[in-house]
């Protein structure tokens, strides 16, 4: 699955790191998907906002669309 946060939509209620922490971080006030397993965090291809690779297990990825579908805002993209 691909994750990704919208910042622009974003207004930073937390709910995602609260559903799905080992997925998605709070910084500097917004909600941010945590480096995936294929995308290191120090590689100079991956941009602030890239949709991150997700293949967890089940459980994880449920955690990750109860947080998409929860998501006040509406911020939060994910595709398989």
């Amino acid at each position: 699955m691909k994750v990704s946060v919208d910042r622009s939509a974003c207004y930073g209620s937390a709910e995602c790191a609260h559903r799905a922490p080992s997925v998605f971080a709070f910084e500097d006030g917004y909600g941010v998907v945590r480096p995936g397993r294929t995308r290191a965090a120090d590689d100079p291809q991956v941009r602030e906002g890239d949709p991150q690779v997700w293949d967890d297990d089940p459980q994880v990825c449920e955690a990750v669309r109860e947080a998409a579908e929860r998501c006040p805002s509406q911020a939060i993209v994910v595709s398989e």
